[in-house]
């Protein structure tokens, strides 16, 4: 397999189903939230449209059930108790093999730069506590960052701003088809990693540049090098 690094300065990495294995949790979270407001949808939906700030998610569930979106604030305030039901069922779980991955890019002087959707607090003051040494401070884009999140490829061309660096010197890591989606739409080579039960089908369809199995297999992979 070629070196998919050759020539690149910075990894853009997502968060969620990336570096933390969370996404059971957000999916469960988003499932009690939508069953007490009594919008229907699967939870596993959430796996196909993470990446999108967490008020944009929402609005779309109720688009899609009802034909109409809600309001920003209401958005927000679901957004909220969504993350407060998150924290009650879920914690910071560090994805198997992301420790390895993280530390083959480290190895090859490539910036780590976080991407992620998310804006909650706790998840994101965890990161330097779970991957110590590896995000210098204000390299990450958050969904507070952003006017509009996933598969808008502003996440990443923000990304990329932070690392001063062009599209053809970057590669972009991540676990959802949207934020595949995103990462090609800014020009970025983009591996995707199905750490979830996101078929490869879908990553296939959105362009990925290539695709993993798992985590474990991609850390193999970036170690071989």
């Amino acid at each position: 397999m070629d070196d998919i690094l050759k020539g690149k300065k910075a990894a853009l990495i997502d968060m969620d189903g990336v570096i933390y294995d969370s996404m059971k949790y957000h999916a469960e979270a988003f499932r009690r939230l939508f069953e007490e407001e009594g919008v229907p949808g699967n939870p596993e939906d959430v796996y196909l449209y993470e990446g999108m700030r967490g008020a944009d998610l929402v609005n779309m569930m109720y688009m899609r059930a009802y034909g109409h979106g809600v309001s920003k604030e209401r958005a927000a305030e679901l957004y909220e108790l969504k993350s407060k039901y998150f924290y009650e069922i879920g914690r910071n779980e560090p994805m198997a093999g992301a420790d390895r991955m993280l530390d083959a890019l480290k190895k090859r002087d490539l910036r780590r730069v976080l991407v992620t959707g998310s804006a909650q607090a706790k998840l994101l003051e965890g990161v330097n506590r779970d991957y110590p040494g590896i995000f210098l401070p204000g390299d990450r884009v958050t969904a507070l960052d952003v006017t509009n999140g996933k598969p808008d490829p502003e996440p990443y061309l923000k990304g990329l701003a932070i690392a001063g660096i062009q599209p053809q010197e970057a590669i972009v890591i991540e676990n959802a088809p949207l934020g595949v989606r995103a990462g090609k739409a800014a020009g970025i080579f983009t591996v995707a990693v199905t750490t979830g039960p996101v078929p490869r089908e879908a990553f296939e369809k959105e362009g990925a540049d290539i695709i993993f199995p798992s985590m474990p297999a991609f850390a193999d992979y970036l170690e071989s090098l």
